[in-house]
């Protein structure tokens, strides 16, 4: 199985990480099975080639200390200004024994419903986790859209088709996408007014100087004090 490669060197405790950040460097860690944890940085140009190819889904073969040891990217902190990665936690792995891991589902196909009824395809879940062997870990599932023809039909985690030797831990009737009909837009209806209608002058009840319906009791002059 082919892997990406990256290189890593220890962390000198003696640099900020702020500093490494303005040299290139970005700060991470390694820890997991029959891997003591320890404090490492990369470059960032590397790393950045690194996960977009591998992504969190792929496995990296790390150099730590010129051993080479099967990682996956675990957990990305990025800087809220720049954008650039600010620190990475990698995940080492057992070759012999299952992990978990989320995997992205990529949508293939036209469908039917979205083309000719006008319905909007809706994503429900863009992750699925899987449980296989680290050789197996699939770097994305595809779900062919080509079956939805008709308003409100699903893909369920259920449908998706599955690589040997790799299981999904979600209910099988976990919707994955779904098309659903296109809102209509609400037409609020404004009465035209009546061609020669006129207001009264004072035909609001209550007002000054409104005319008494007829049969009414004449208002009470005020006493003179």
């Amino acid at each position: 199985m082919d892997m990406v490669s990256l290189q890593t060197e220890a962390r000198d405790a003696a640099i900020k990480p702020a500093v490494m950040r303005r040299n290139g460097k970005v700060p991470c860690v390694v820890y997991g099975s029959g891997t003591a944890h320890q404090t490492l940085t990369c470059d960032r140009n590397e790393l950045n080639r690194v996960y977009t190819k591998a992504g969190e889904s792929t496995l990296v073969e790390l150099s730590v200390g010129g051993k080479k040891v099967p990682v996956l990217i675990h957990e990305l902190d990025l800087d809220p200004l720049s954008g650039h990665i600010a620190h990475v936690d990698f995940y080492a792995v057992d070759m012999s024994k299952e992990i978990e891991a989320k995997v992205p589902v990529r949508f293939t196909g036209e469908s039917f419903a979205v083309k000719d009824l006008g319905a909007i395809f809706v994503i429900a879940q863009e992750h699925v986790t899987v449980k296989c062997l680290p050789k197996d870990l699939p770097h994305e599932l595809t779900a062919d859209i080509s079956g939805l023809k008709e308003f409100h039909d699903v893909i369920t985690v259920g449908s998706l088709v599955l690589p040997t030797g790799v299981a999904i831990k979600d209910a099988p009737d976990t919707v994955v996408a779904v098309v659903q009909e296109p809102r209509a837009e609400e037409v609020v209806e404004v009465a035209a007014p009546v061609e020669g209608a006129v207001v009264a002058e004072g035909a609001v009840a209550g007002a000054e100087g409104a005319p008494a319906a007829e049969g009414a009791a004449p208002a009470k002059e005020e006493k003179k004090k």
